[in-house]
């Protein structure tokens, strides 16, 4: 191409005179930004990421990007509450993207197509123990096997899954979709051995290299209430075990759950579909102060559970129980007023928290349990070298999804512990906030809710509640991800730079595809302004 002594043409590169990058005092960098949905999330799943992959269709891709992190994508789907959602930016444009029901559906489509985990590497020679067939403990297994090492869970219960089996029920996580999961991890070649309790983890060092102890909160805590001698009186997680077991435990048509919590909900909504009339939650505090999760609790006075707040059990006798009011105090502490009120109550079930069987490291002297969890340093480890304990058993929230990302960190330090070294965590990008996004390219696309079994059946059968997504509204919801703070090749850059200075790497639609010709770039920053995801921004030259 002829050069010209003046800019006659737009043609890049046609003129001598056109290379105005001499006159910038800033320069335009394309950067990557932590997305408030990956900050959030407990199990440390890369959401943008495997949204990305769903934008297209590319759902086998999308699943296996999110198996990286989490092997359970069909059941965090429907029991996880969301909190990538809460903290999503989209929410203060319009209404978060549905992360969890693109997640389900994912998941789901997983288990209809038959998709496989992909094989492990050539084995390492390890061999590691795990405590508990539950998130965590199973999590951990997955982790550990794809990094090579010879795992063996074992657990004390019937059947895999532990609380996700049987604190969760039927109508919110399907057995089905349970097993499903947990057989590619076994299709892994995971060992799982059930009704095989451990006793001793410190002897298992003579043939495991190291042991992760994942015991689960399956013990109820224990409450006085003062009763008669023909009270019935039953704890919760007691209850729902039996229900998954197929077996009807005796409520009687007029049941009362005293606590607050979703364990409090699912006896209720259980008790319910096993016939009681209107089970009653008694809870001591206001409904803002529930710990259950508000869409649990909707749910529930939808089916005919009644809340009585501001309520403490004061007598449980044959036949009734005497309810106290309470008020709150300056603190917001309830306090008692001295009123009282008689009900009608053939059972009585106390859902009241849970805490974790620590009789296993009774007989471990070096293994040190702190107000009732397991003492562990920085890396999981606990006093003895080569035991380590995650999940319930340590210090943390007692949900699934902080359950799968313990077991996944856990896997991470025992294996790093095994090869005599200690993980190196990846530095953490600035987090993508809302101000950073240019929303006008944006247009308004309301949520898409996910459909529900209708009252009667919910009333009477433990079939699902809530439904998954079909593919086109799937489809959708993850194409209403924002991409905060990472180029998804939008061509915006590309097509507003006045200097076409933004230089394509290939052809069509990729994120991370361009690059800035500084020869030409000065410095104006319209592509900053203009990018719709905030993934470019000006630094001084000088840094540069």
């Amino acid at each position: 191409m002829t050069e010209h002594p003046f800019a006659i043409t737009l043609d890049v590169g046609s003129s001598l005179a056109n290379r105005t990058g001499a006159w910038r005092t800033e320069r335009p960098v394309y950067v990557n930004r932590m997305p408030p949905c990956n900050d959030a999330c407990p199990a440390g799943e890369n959401v943008q990421a495997w949204l990305y992959e769903a934008e297209d269709g590319g759902y086998e891709r999308a699943w296996r990007q999110l198996v990286r992190d989490n092997p359970f994508p069909a059941i965090m789907g429907r029991v996880c509450y969301h909190p990538c959602q809460d903290a999503c930016n989209r929410g203060q444009l319009d209404e978060a993207v549905g992360i969890n029901a693109v997640e389900r559906f994912v998941g789901d489509e997983a288990i209809r197509r038959g998709w496989r985990f992909d094989p492990p590497p050539a084995p390492t020679g390890k061999r590691v123990l795990v405590v508990g067939a539950g998130p965590c403990g199973l999590s951990a297994a997955y982790h550990l096997a794809v990094r090579g090492h010879a795992v063996t869970v074992r657990d004390a219960g019937e059947a895999a899954g532990g609380m996700m089996r049987y604190g969760i029920p039927a109508y919110r996580l399907p057995r089905d979709v349970l097993d499903a999961e947990i057989g590619r991890i076994v299709d892994l070649g995971v060992t799982v051995e059930q009704n095989r309790r451990v006793d001793d983890p410190v002897a298992a060092l003579a043939e495991f290299d190291a042991v992760f102890l994942a015991v689960g909160a399956q013990l109820s805590k224990r409450a006085y209430v003062p009763a008669g001698e023909s009270a019935r009186i039953l704890d919760a997680l007691g209850v729902l075990h039996d229900v998954a077991e197929g077996e009807r435990p005796l409520l009687g048509r007029r049941v009362v759950v005293y606590g607050g919590g979703n364990t409090a909900l699912d006896v209720a909504r259980s008790a319910k579909r096993l016939g009681a009339t209107e089970p009653l939650v008694v809870y001591r505090r206001t409904r803002a102060q529930m710990p259950a999760h508000p869409e649990e609790t909707d749910e529930a006075i939808e089916e005919g559970v009644r809340m009585r707040w501001l309520s403490t059990i004061a007598y449980a006798g044959s036949g009734r129980v005497v309810v106290e009011r309470m008020r709150l105090d300056d603190n917001g502490f309830p306090q008692p007023t001295g009123e009282f009120e008689e009900l009608p109550a053939d059972a009585v079930v106390l859902a009241l928290g849970q805490e974790v069987d620590r009789s296993i490291v009774d007989s471990a002297p070096d293994i040190e349990v702190d107000h009732g969890t397991v003492r562990v340093d920085a890396h999981l480890m606990t006093g003895r070298p080569g035991v380590f304990a995650g999940g319930d058993m340590v210090p943390s929230r007692r949900t699934v999804t902080d359950a799968v990302g313990h077991g996944k960190r856990a896997a991470r330090e025992i294996d790093a512990w095994l090869g005599g070294g200690t993980p190196t965590p990846a530095a953490r990008p600035p987090l993508a906030t809302f101000e950073r996004l240019n929303t006008w390219y944006y247009s308004d696309a309301p949520a898409t809710l996910r459909p529900r079994l209708d009252l009667a059946r919910r009333a009477s059968t433990f079939d699902e509640v809530v439904r998954g997504l079909d593919e086109s509204t799937a489809l959708f919801e993850a194409r209403r991800c924002l991409s905060c703070g990472n180029c998804f090749g939008c061509d915006n850059c590309f097509g507003v730079c006045p200097d076409n200075a933004v230089r394509k790497l290939d052809e069509g639609h990729r994120a991370g595809s361009y690059a800035i010709d500084l020869d030409y770039c000065k410095g104006c920053g319209i592509c900053v302004a203009e990018c719709p995801a905030g993934a470019i921004e000006m630094v001084p030259e000088e840094e540069s």
